[in-house]
């Protein structure tokens, strides 16, 4: 077996709209197509031996034990590693569930849809379950359990930490979009201009001041002192000396920490001689210059959590610990506290295991015990210096117990060091008693304090604290997210995402826009290239400046990765027609236009997807839609759109020479298409049918029908407004036209119109695609013939896996089939094709360019333009006005 491809989806897809974390693994099963899983002799018996479990995997079946029926009935191997691929992820603490094994069109080649919760995760159990299904088959000995400790690391390596994860989910489960901005915690939350920042539990509005003062303990010190803040006696020290000097003031039990450490890194605690005292300074000194030396508080550690200046849960922590009971050694006690289900690897589960490392056994060699030790039963053994969650401690919700004394003392601390996620750690006897009656003290305040001992404490309430940091970013009346109209279609989706970012720009919009040629951010390019995936659309919605986005959405990206966002509020379908048919397992119109319907299948309720009337494939999209429908049609006549208006829908139609919207059977009429620039006085119906849909999303978002009109006056079909697409330069004797039309369903439609123009002779240079179907580009080559009087065939850059000798072989077999004797010249290089053209044009004459490679024939074009004007316009001194 071998894997062609393995595509991770993190957005709406092919596969799946809600479910937006699949990975696609294209399978070739080569010679196991014709070995089923019932004539592989054991192969059943090792798959359950491997994967009791998975008797749980019903399957199409329907009940338990349904996947290994289908098994025993004989299934596909492609089918067998969809399974597992799930299970080993599911064994690895992934619990993931959603597969499904397709053909991809050809024979024994299959896509692999599993779901997936880290992509490199993903992508490891991909090829892991290849491997493993291939030592199934041969009944070769594998090591699965150490597949699953690798996806384990690798999932702690890659996910959101606990507090940033929670934040997350409680953002989208709001509807609040996000976007991992880094591969560590840095996180957008909301769109464009809208959007705030965090990374773990530091926020955008975080003061940056206050992260500095809880950084450095002396300073927090002496501030919370000034404010009558209880605070341990202590010192700060750099040296031997100074460490006498503090002892002798502070005196014992006392604590040594350094100024700016954090998780518990070089805290030494209950030091009570001089040797211990040395060690600890020493240890602090590791981890910072400076070196505090404080009155060690006793009593029970606790976290306050303050949010907005508001306390919302505080818990009592406790380090990693062992009770004994008389008969078991310390190594045997922690590996009986690890085996409680809730303790896990890294923060997989609601507690860590405990680990043993040089710190532990410093520790236990400070009681004098070994890990062979068995300590008295009822005796507690202390095996960490910390009581952070990380190294296995545990937590215990107090937040109702908490005295209103100390809650107004802990929000006070947050506004005094300003900051609007504070930790405080408070050493108490007893919280629900003002500090002032414990002998207790304010330890330290923390940036950027974890939440995980809130989310998930080992007794008492879970809080969701992080409901708390969306309430504060993102508070009532307030918005996450930017207008978002998604364009996708086989023809005309870059004209109309050009029109329609246009019109919200004459608004008073900042838009963002992506197509095929770029990304631009306010009119400014600063991507080149094509641009129509979701890298560009998160480009597009990651800045800040913008507050309108219009994405160019093409089939290529969708089925790469799916989309760049979860939902927009306006999704538009120009049309479907053949084209790029035969890749990435898309053989069949019907697919095609699957693929493009997740466009509107991402609509929110309240949005509108637009959908083009005349197309019965896009008017079928509607029914899989939770959003309100709008039509356009070039036929005011139209059934879709008779129908559309009795039950007092919204459409666009193009009736009586006007540009109108329909709302119900009332009818607006905007403007008349021959005073549409674009539209070239009317000739390019095709231009017309690109304005309806751009219309009606402006109508739609509110703009005033004079806005409007004004927007499509202003819009001129130019290298400036719309590169590539029906640009038309008026030489002295005759006219070339520019434009991106690239398969025969493009071509027909600007057949429509130069046929409408009045000259003596169309020229027409062509260029066929490697990667289409050879009905294709033969059809490129006959709709050529059709429309020109003299073809010229030159070859693309890329080539696409195909021989120029192939491809340009194709078109002229098309051209040859339509019967109609043009005159036909093959000049490969673009460049000198046009030049070619230019040189040799006659009086009158129409030399039409069909260009994917835009900037490059523009430039060309633009230079023999130039020439010709520095030519004819030349004038003398004696022509200057006001001389």
């Amino acid at each position: 077996m071998r894997i062609r491809e393995i595509n991770a989806m993190r957005g709406p897809n092919y596969w799946s709209v809600r479910r937006h974390k699949l990975i696609v693994m294209v399978l070739d099963l080569e010679d196991m197509e014709e070995k089923p899983t019932n004539k592989v002799p054991g192969f059943k018996e090792r798959l359950e031996k491997m994967f009791p479990t998975m008797y749980e995997h019903r399957c199409s079946v329907g009940t338990a034990g349904g996947f290994f029926q289908r098994v025993d009935e004989g299934t596909w191997m492609g089918h067998v590693i969809e399974h597992i691929a799930l299970e080993i992820q599911t064994l690895a603490g992934m619990d993931v569930g959603f597969g499904r094994t397709r053909g991809y069109g050809e024979e024994g080649v299959y896509n692999v849809v599993f779901a997936y919760m880290e992509e490199k995760v993903g992508r490891f159990a991909a090829k892991a379950s290849v491997r493993i299904c291939e030592a199934l088959i041969s009944g070769e000995d594998y090591d699965l359990e150490s597949d699953i400790q690798e996806m384990r690391e690798i999932r702690e390596a890659e996910r959101l930490g606990p507090s940033t994860g929670s934040i997350v989910e409680e953002a989208a489960s709001r509807g609040i979009p996000w976007i991992r901005l880094n591969k560590y915690s840095l996180c957008q939350l909301g769109y464009g201009a809208n959007q705030k920042k965090i990374q773990a539990t530091v926020t955008s509005q975080t003061s940056s001041i206050g992260v500095e003062l809880a950084c450095d303990k002396e300073d927090t010190k002496f501030l919370l002192e000034q404010s009558e803040v209880l605070v341990p006696k202590g010192e700060i020290i750099r040296t031997e000396a100074g460490l006498r000097e503090a002892v002798d003031y502070v005196g014992y039990p006392l604590v040594t920490k350094p100024i700016d450490g954090n998780h518990g890194r070089g805290i030494t605690v209950d030091i009570n001689t001089w040797e211990e005292a040395l060690e600890g300074f020493r240890a602090a000194k590791e981890v910072s210059r400076s070196v505090i030396v404080e009155r060690f508080i006793t009593g029970e550690d606790y976290r306050i959590l303050v949010i907005n200046n508001r306390l919302v849960a505080a818990a009592k922590r406790t380090p990693a610990h062992v009770v004994g009971d008389g008969k078991s050694n310390l190594q045997q006690l922690i590996d009986k506290v690890n085996s409680d289900p809730r303790r896990g690897y890294g923060h997989e589960k609601v507690l860590t295991q405990i680990t043993v490392n040089d710190l532990t056994k410093s520790i236990i060699a400070s009681y004098g015990y070994t890990l062979e030790t068995i300590p008295k039963e009822g005796e507690r053994v202390i095996l960490k210096d910390t009581a952070n969650l990380s190294t296995g401690g545990t937590s215990e919700d107090v937040t109702d117990i908490v005295h209103p004394a100390n809650v107004f003392m802990a929000e006070r601390i947050s506004k005094i060091i300003d900051l609007d996620i504070c930790g405080i750690d408070v050493m108490t006897t007893d919280i629900s008693k003002p500090l002032e009656e414990t002998g207790g003290a304010v330890l330290e305040v923390n940036a950027g304090p974890g939440f995980r001992m809130h989310l998930a404490p080992s007794e008492g309430l879970p809080r969701n604290v992080a409901a708390d940091v969306i309430d504060m970013l993102f508070p009532p009346g307030s918005t996450s997210r930017i207008p978002i109209v998604a364009v996708t279609g086989t023809n005309g989706k870059t004209t109309t995402t050009r029109l329609i970012a246009h019109m919200a720009k004459m608004k008073g919009y900042k838009v963002g826009y992506t197509t095929s040629d770029g990304v631009y951010i306010q009119n400014r390019m600063l991507m080149k290239g094509d641009c129509t995936g979701p890298a560009s659309s998160e480009f597009v919605l990651k800045d800040p400046t913008v507050n309108f986005a219009v994405l160019e959405c093409a089939r290529g990206g969708l089925l790469r990765a799916g989309l760049g966002f979860h939902n927009c509020d306006i999704g538009i379908v120009t049309n479907v027609a053949a084209d790029h048919l035969g890749l990435k397992g898309i053989h069949t119109i019907e697919q095609l236009a699957k693929v493009k319907g997740v466009i509107p299948e991402t609509v929110v309720k309240d949005g509108y997807a637009i959908l083009n009337a005349d197309d019965e494939l896009v008017y079928a999209m509607r029914k899989n839609v939770e959003c309100n429908v709008a039509l356009f049609s070039m036929d005011e006549n139209n059934p879709h759109i008779k129908s559309m208006a009795r039950v007092g829908g919204i459409s666009a139609v193009y009736e009586n020479g006007y540009i109108t919207i329909c709302r119900g059977e009332w009818k607006i009429r905007v403007i008349k298409a021959v005073n549409v620039p674009l539209t070239f006085g009317g000739k390019a119906s095709f231009m017309i049918q690109n304005v309806l849909p751009a219309v009606l999303t402006a109508y739609i978002k509110g703009f005033s029908i004079e806005d409007i009109k004004v927007s499509l006056e202003t819009f001129i079909p130019s290298p400036g407004q719309t590169p590539g697409r029906l640009n038309l330069f008026n030489f002295e004797n005759f006219q070339v036209l520019l434009d991106y039309a690239h398969n025969p369903a493009g071509l027909r439609a600007l057949q429509d119109m130069i046929q409408k123009m009045d000259v003596t002779e169309r020229v027409g240079i062509i260029a066929g695609v490697g990667d289409r179907r050879e009905e294709d580009t033969q059809e490129l080559g006959a709709v050529a013939a059709e429309m020109f009087d003299e073809i010229i065939i030159r070859q693309d850059k890329n080539l696409r896996g195909r021989t120029e000798t192939e491809i340009i072989q194709m078109l002229e077999d098309g051209i040859n089939k339509a019967g109609l004797n043009k005159k036909t010249t093959i000049i490969p290089s673009e460049e000198k094709a046009i030049t070619h053209a230019i040189k040799n044009a006659k009086k009158g004459s129409l030399i039409v360019i069909c260009s994917d490679v835009i900037p490059e024939a523009l430039d060309l074009v633009t230079k023999f333009k130039e020439e010709e004007s520095n030519r004819l316009f030349q004038f003398s001194t004696d022509e200057i006005p006001n001389r």
